[in-house]
């Protein structure tokens, strides 16, 4: 009788082994992947629960998706987003990066687009030759989405993935990218800050954004014995400062007079510290012995000046 019901027995421990190793690449599938259950459950079944070609069938079929989606809501306003700053020693990036609405502005996959365009714009940057000033390039849309990822795909092609995945319409807007040579040092900063410490490699994202060139006559970047606060340090204090303050130049001691008005100064130097006001920029770059080469202020949604184009600027 024990061996009748043998053959029973295997095959049902059989089917179970076999759900439960569906079950498990459907899991490993969804987890890796993001989509939902249905796809994935598809895909499986498609490639016999083969993961890579599943995987592969996926992202085919997304990025498919992903431009029909984004050719039927181009043209909706996009005024929401965020900014993305990213500095990797001489190089320094900062992109604007728009959305429809805040909601999908606070998306993870949008905002993982955000820092993959960032450090994009980075790679970027170290393929172009750098001479002896600051090199500044600036990136209109068309130029972000021509860029090439590592994957061999284009920024182009991630939008319109991400735009798929997200269900609204999005736009790379601009980028404002710094070479600097040994003599020059860049830091960045966004609003609203990060609540806890962002390792160095990964793009700062805020509503508001500076990238910051200087020079220091410091030959280290370490906090004194004092406690006071290091040359990078005090730049980045004057990051949050433009993002707060909005200059519009940076201004040449002697040459640049104080507005009449406070309220109204728009040359960095005379415009009050806003960390202290009992003192201005000017004076604070002096006593720290600093330099502001050149400064860039982004402001999510706002309408830029001049059309970004690729330039190479020369500082003093």
């Amino acid at each position: 009788m024990l061996f009748k019901h043998f053959p029973r027995l295997f095959s049902t421990t059989g089917i179970r082994l076999y759900a439960t190793a569906e079950k498990s690449a459907l899991a490993t599938l969804r987890k890796k992947t993001g989509y939902t259950f249905a796809n994935c459950k598809k895909a499986l079944e498609l490639h016999n629960n083969d993961l890579a070609k599943a995987e592969l069938w996926l992202k085919e079929q997304a990025q498919a998706m992903g431009w029909s989606k984004a050719t039927k809501l181009e043209g909706r306003n996009t005024a929401q987003g965020l900014i993305g700053v990213l500095v990797q020693r001489n190089v320094g990036a900062m992109v604007e990066v728009n959305c429809e609405t805040d909601f999908v502005a606070r998306n993870a996959s949008f905002q993982r687009f955000v820092q993959v365009a960032s450090a994009a714009c980075v790679q970027h940057l170290e393929k172009v030759e750098a001479d002896a000033n600051l090199t500044k390039v600036g990136l209109n849309s068309e130029a972000l989405k021509q860029i090439v990822l590592e994957d061999g795909k284009s920024l182009g092609d991630h939008l319109a993935l991400m735009i798929g995945t997200v269900g609204e319409n999005a736009s790379l807007n601009r980028a404002i990218c710094y070479k600097a040579p040994d003599s020059i040092q860049l830091t960045g900063y966004v609003h609203p800050a990060p609540s806890e410490e962002i390792p160095h490699d990964v793009p700062l994202l805020g509503k508001y954004g500076s990238l910051v060139a200087f020079k220091s006559d410091h030959s280290t970047a370490e906090v004194g014995d004092d406690g006071e606060l290091s040359p990078a340090q005090v730049a980045r204090k004057v990051c949050q400062h433009i993002v707060g303050m909005k200059p519009e130049r940076i201004g040449e001691p002697g040459k640049d007079e104080p507005a009449a008005e406070k309220d109204d100064e728009t040359c960095l130097i005379h415009q009050e510290y806003l960390v202290d006001p009992s003192y201005t920029v000017g004076e604070v770059l002096e006593a720290n012995r600093l330099q502001i080469v050149d400064f860039q202020r982004f402001e999510c949604g706002e309408k830029s000046k001049s059309e970004e184009q690729n330039v190479r600027a020369v500082s003093n």
